[in-house]
């Protein structure tokens, strides 16, 4: 339905028949409209509805020609919705909600049920149930009626004052207003979230703080303050002899609805002698288990304690973590997403956690701002070898018919490494004999032939193996050529 929109001019004036080819042009306006006000740039939004960057841009000016309204305001952090065009959110989103499920069959929408797989394989409750967001009630604290008293008081909040106390301070900071309120330091950004981690935080501090750090757009400084501390409350290890080689984040939203190729690409890599630690998230859903249920098909074990991550990787090379595993508070946190509607600066924290202290990190960014983002925070951490790779999603995925940038990190020095597309590539999609998991399982078994997922599969290795390479002028073709090799010797 999507792959076949169209942008024709929308005109008024065209009689009978043509008419009626407007209203149907209209509603894939709508569609489209739905799709960036849920995924807030034109990328994702179109990554979302499988479309071209291009075309949804093109969408994008015809609904700001049919409205006479901008629809978006671009803005230091992206994209950000005119008034008019929120007050369409609600009212678009059913009509996609609808939309999808009349084509599905259904003869009513359930506003209540869960998410679920597009094939329903993958859709399984995650080992590590979410964990209730530990808090502390806050005695009422008293308000001061002017500003210059406010910033009295809150200049004399010390370090050693009660945990309530100095997270209010850090919400006042970053939460006074234009030209009164400032980002928080790399210590205060560490203390702030500590608080929240260790549950010494009333619940109502803890939505201010994410929310104005969110609003005003956090800073890499905030958010290395924030890895920080929930490093410092990481509550699983390995032994020194069995550190890991790559540490590969998989934090995937559970609107993606793709099999997860880069879990058979990290089975390349733990192949080639790598030690690879996956963590992840998959929201808590119904199928909040999706990772863990791929991993385990995978023969990659899914461990929730120490000991079974050291026994995996001495075994095979591999284990698949989640992150309740390590850190419940920070999943909680992330499962506020429900309550909220948005993310939060959780979510641009995850990624960088680097739990087990691996020697490299592969992690992956859709827009350029994150990218930057990333950058700065791993100056900021002192990661000694960090990949960036720039991906249609917020974890690493090579996509061959895309072109691709992976920004490197070696010992301070940044190299950039341009992927070409590759053309001609035909995806043979699932069968109808498959379902969608089985289809995965069935390609890297060899009972399936499809070339693009071969190849994102081995594209991902590729690029894994760059960021395992202590050598800033390795090539990205070195990778891709050993990738081949350990892909044409899997069975073996």
């Amino acid at each position: 339905m999507v792959e076949a929109m169209t942008t024709e001019n929308v005109t008024h004036s065209k009689p009978s028949v043509e008419s009626g080819q407007v209203r149907i042009s209209r509603t894939k306006l709508l569609l489209a409209l739905d799709a960036l006000l849920r995924e807030g740039s034109v990328t994702a939004a179109a990554a979302s509805l499988d479309m071209q960057t291009s075309s949804m841009s093109r969408l994008l000016g015809e609904l700001r020609e049919l409205y006479g309204d901008p629809i978006f305001l671009r803005t230091g952090r992206g994209l950000r919705p005119t008034p008019f065009a929120e007050s369409l959110r609600l009212r678009v989103r059913s009509l996609a909600e609808e939309t999808e499920a009349l084509f599905k069959g259904e003869s009513r929408i359930v506003v209540s049920a869960p998410a679920c797989d597009t094939m329903g394989e993958w859709q399984q409750r995650s080992k590590v149930a979410p964990p209730p967001l530990s808090t502390a009630r806050a005695e009422q604290l008293e308000a001061e009626p002017t500003p210059v008293d406010i910033a009295r008081r809150i200049a004399a909040i010390g370090d050693n004052a009660d945990p309530h106390r100095r997270l209010a301070k850090y919400i006042a900071l970053t939460a006074s207003g234009a030209g009164r309120s400032r980002p928080l330091d790399f210590d205060e950004a560490r203390d702030a979230l500590g608080i929240i981690l260790r549950g010494e935080a009333d619940p109502i501090q803890i939505g201010a703080l994410l929310m104005t750090v969110k609003y005003r757009g956090a800073t890499a400084v905030e958010l290395a303050g924030f890895v920080r501390a929930v490093r410092d409350v990481s509550v699983l290890s390995v032994t020194q002899d069995l550190k890991p080689d790559l540490d590969w984040p998989a934090y995937v939203s559970p609107r993606w609805r793709n099999p997860p190729w880069f879990i058979h690409a990290a089975r390349l890599v733990a192949a080639a002698g790598y030690r690879v630690v996956l963590h992840g998230h998959f929201g808590n859903g119904s199928d909040s288990g999706k990772l863990e249920a791929a991993a385990e098909r995978a023969a990659i074990p899914v461990c929730t304690a120490s000991n079974e991550i050291s026994a995996a990787l001495a075994a095979s090379n591999i284990a698949y973590v989640p992150l309740g595993a390590f850190a419940p508070q920070v999943n909680a946190m992330l499962n506020l997403y429900p309550l909220l509607e948005t993310r939060s600066p959780l979510h641009h924290v995850v990624p960088l956690i680097n739990p087990f202290d691996a020697s490299a990190t592969l992690v992956g960014a859709a827009g350029g701002p994150l990218r930057d983002i990333y950058r700065q925070i791993g100056k900021l951490l002192g990661m000694q070898n960090l990949a960036i790779v720039k991906s249609i999603r917020d974890f690493a995925q090579v996509t061959p018919t895309r072109i691709t940038t992976i920004l490197r990190m070696l010992d301070g020095v940044e190299a950039k490494t341009a992927v070409p597309a590759r053309p001609g590539i035909k995806a043979a999609g699932t069968v109808s004999s498959y379902t969608q998991s089985e289809y995965w399982q069935a390609v890297w078994s060899g009972a399936a032939r499809d070339e693009q997922a071969e190849l994102t599969i081995q594209y991902t290795a590729a690029a894994a193996l760059l960021c395992l390479s202590k050598d800033p002028s390795a090539r990205f073709e070195e990778g891709l050529d050993q990738a081949a090799e350990l892909w044409a010797s899997r069975k073996r």
